[in-house]
């Protein structure tokens, strides 16, 4: 489960904020979702060419922020320019195969066009699959290749590292075609029904932030891919619903405590054309977690987590055989987290981070698996690592920290050493959010960065922090489609409340007229499962505005569980989903009660996903006291999600009934406070929609009203600026009956 950000905007509605003023300087819900985008011309996916003199990034086009192109940059003198026009290439975009679709809602891709591209590391190609075919970009020239044109997507596709071959996933099977000749040779040919051949099953694309399944070694002479074979998993059967009727999938879904598909890895000898099978033990039910190559291509490592995943295993693997043999061992007493921070140096030795501490940081591993020394320590954990230059020793990361102590409202780049235990230094600004794009030899980045008053910009650094030049500045000037509506900016707040010892963040925005003679009502609104965290001093979605446009306070907390914290704090959850978070929650609606210009009469809580279970809980638990609540796709018996994340967090039913128990919903629906308003995509592939009927079916057995709203055709996301400007127009109508201007309380 992946984090569903609350990214849509509150409605127009007879009567409320909105239709009573003709203040140009009011955001509406027409505006937030119609063109141009309100955040400005955001890049999106930037990434250094391998030689650091050219930048790509994809751009959502002015005419349809859905569709993007690809655009680049050079790094020195010269403007940006349109590399591939999606539009231009494919006017008439078609449907994608279901294997895509299901890719694509695995990947959070909401837009067509080009939506991903690759380099190869030789920085002549970008390769870029647009509408189900393959384009090949050529730096030099700029000429755009069409490699392929099929009724069958190709997915996947990735330019092989020296820029000989293109690679792809055809029909279950992996197909290599070398450019020099256009020839295409398949590496499999026996991918058909239940077995896939070079794709991540759906748990790893799902759960385990690894969208691919077959990996190039550096010198091309061997691919590494999976094998995977869905006959083990239990068929679901699921309704998919869309406007023009029904049709039953028969999804295998590998639900908590139940099979998984079965996954095997092989190394395939590209010129040879002969395949080896990695020795990955004699236990089958396990978890392919990741796969890396030496620089020199003559070790495959592989991350190997077991099925409760308290144990996660380094492989070194010789790929001409396939013989493998264990050299580092992480585990834990609840989880042992999957990272991207594994990166192999040209030495033989390795980087790896790992929470023994209690906070997650890097280590130097010898060529054996014996870790020399920390990389990074404190009280903060490390985000992910970077970039390393491997010539000077510098090693980079992300971290939220100040002075070696956790801060977790901002985020920067620091600086540390491979060769010797120094204080990180940071890189970058303190004050906001960063993120980082290194180049392949760590000299320069991309920088992205927000605050409160800053939207997304981008821009191009030297390693030690100096500007180069912007990718885009995104100026919140005159022209900026944001600029006129900053006078009504809301005004937000941070500030922290203690919690079986631990430290939660808190932002608040208010209206900007805000009074605090007058008494407000108050939107929660909630993520609160293991995540990246809501709280961050960054640009506000202008969904916030819209709510503070409509006269309302709204907060929001991290609790016990939520964001890249310590160990401790994401490891409260354990076994007892549900529990501590509610708790937390309640604190924060108890501190809102606390302040003189809260009604506390008129508290409402709204999430999606994880944010839907939790809203569904808080609604339910009489501590919180909550007037309303909107859940979207919400959770509402854990047995009924998916292996990897459930079991993460709360072992299979058999082993905790209590802690499952404890987490329904459905056996606590006696004890809602307040009115319910319960969304559901009636296509969702991930939280399936018999969690939303359950409790339509039981609030409809206790004579219980609720308000409800069904999406055919939409998956776990409702997509599209009309879909959602229906969607906000539904939220502001419910909240302005419950909590708003047309609530019998307002009245009074």
């Amino acid at each position: 489960m992946r984090t569903v950000l609350l990214v849509s905007a509150l409605a127009l509605t007879a009567g409320s904020a909105f239709a009573q003023t003709s203040n140009p300087a009011v955001l509406t819900p027409e505006r937030v979702f119609s063109n141009p985008g309100l955040n400005g011309p955001v890049a999106q996916g930037v990434s250094l060419s391998p030689d650091g003199e050219l930048v790509a990034f994809l751009r959502a086009r002015e005419d349809d922020v859905s569709v993007l192109d690809l655009w680049a940059a050079p790094t020195g003198a010269g403007e940006p320019f349109k590399l591939i026009d999606a539009r231009a290439l494919v006017p008439d975009a078609g449907e994608l195969s279901e294997a895509e679709k299901a890719r694509r809602e695995r990947m959070r891709i909401s837009q067509r066009g080009v939506v991903e591209y690759s380099w190869d590391e030789q920085g002549r190609y970008i390769l870029a699959p647009l509408e189900g075919d393959i384009f090949l970009a050529s730096r030099e020239g700029g000429a755009v290749r069409r490699l392929t044109e099929t009724a069958a997507d190709e997915i996947d596709a990735k330019v092989s590292p020296k820029g000989n071959f293109v690679s792809f996933v055809r029909d279950q099977d992996l197909v290599v075609l070398e450019l020099a000749s256009g020839q295409e040779r398949p590496v499999t040919t026996d991918g058909d029904g239940l077995i896939t051949w070079a794709t991540a099953e759906f748990i790893a694309q799902e759960e385990m932030d690894r969208d691919t399944g077959y990996w190039w070694s550096p010198d091309e002479r061997f691919i590494a891919l999976q094998r995977t074979d869905e006959s083990t998993v239990d068929i679901v059967p699921r309704l998919d619903i869309s406007g023009s009727g029904a049709t039953v999938v028969a999804q295998r879904y590998p639900r908590a405590g139940r099979p998984n598909a079965v996954v095997e890895l092989y190394v395939q000898d590209v010129a040879a054309g002969r395949r080896v099978k990695v020795d990955l033990g004699a236990n089958t039910d396990i978890y392919l977690a990741r796969v890396n190559w030496s620089t020199d291509g003559e070790t495959l490592y592989v991350q190997r987590q077991s099925r409760d995943q308290k144990t996660l295993d380094l492989l070194r693997v010789d790929p001409s055989t396939g013989a493998s043999r264990v050299i580092a061992t992480q585990t834990s007493d609840a989880w042992v987290e999957l990272t991207d921070d594994f990166k192999a140096l040209r030495d033989g030795r390795f980087i790896w981070s790992d929470e023994s501490t209690g906070w997650r940081h890097l280590y130097l591993y010898g060529a054996d698996g014996r870790k020399i020394r920390a990389i990074t320590r404190g009280d903060y954990p490390t985000k992910g690592l970077n970039g390393i230059n491997e010539a000077t020793g510098e090693v980079f990361f992300t971290a939220s920290m100040r002075d070696g102590v956790e801060a977790p409202l901002e985020q920067q780049l620091f600086r540390a050493s491979l060769n010797a235990v120094v204080e990180p230094v940071a890189v970058t600004s303190a004050g906001g959010w960063w993120s980082a794009s290194m180049n392949r030899t760590g000299t320069a980045f991309v920088g992205n960065y927000t605050d409160p008053v800053t939207p997304p910009q981008s821009g191009l650094y030297q390693a030690d922090g100096r500007f180069v030049r912007w990718i885009e500045e995104n100026a919140l000037d005159a022209d900026h489609p944001f600029h006129p509506y900053v006078s009504r900016r809301p005004v937000t707040e941070y500030g922290t409340l203690e919690s079986q010892g631990e430290t939660l963040v808190w932002q608040m925005s208010r209206p900007v007229d805000f009074d605090p003679a007058k008494t407000y009502p108050v939107v929660m609104q909630v993520y609160g499962g293991p995540s990246g965290g809501g709280v961050r001093r960054g640009w506000l979605p202008a969904t916030t505005q819209l709510l503070t446009e409509a006269g309302y306070l709204v907060f929001r907390l991290d609790n016990r569980g939520e964001g890249y914290r310590s160990a401790a704090f994401k490891q409260a959850l354990h076994l007892t989903m549900g529990q501590p978070e509610i708790a937390d929650q309640v604190l924060g609606a108890n501190y809102l009660r606390s302040l003189p210009y809260v009604d506390d009469s008129r508290i409402a809580a709204m999430g999606w996903s994880y944010g839907g279970f939790m809203t569904l809980h808080m609604l339910t638990e009489p501590q919180m006291g909550l007037t309303s609540a909107i859940s979207g796709a919400p959770v509402t018996d854990w047995s009924l999600y998916d292996t990897h994340y459930t079991e993460r967090f709360m072992s299979t039913p058999e082993a905790n009934a209590a802690g499952y128990a404890a987490s329904d919903v459905v056996d606590q629906l006696d004890d809602l406070t307040g009115r319910l308003l319960l969304l559901h995509g009636m296509a969702d592939d991930n939280v399936i929609l018999e969690n939303a009927t359950r409790v339509i079916d039981a609030l409809q057995a206790k004579s219980i009203p609720f308000d409800l709203m069904l999406y055919p055709g939409q998956r776990h996301g409702v997509r599209g600026n009309e879909r959602q400007l229906q969607q906000w127009r539904t939220y502001l109508d419910f909240l302005d009956r419950t909590i708003g201007s047309r609530a019998p309380s307002a009245q009074d």
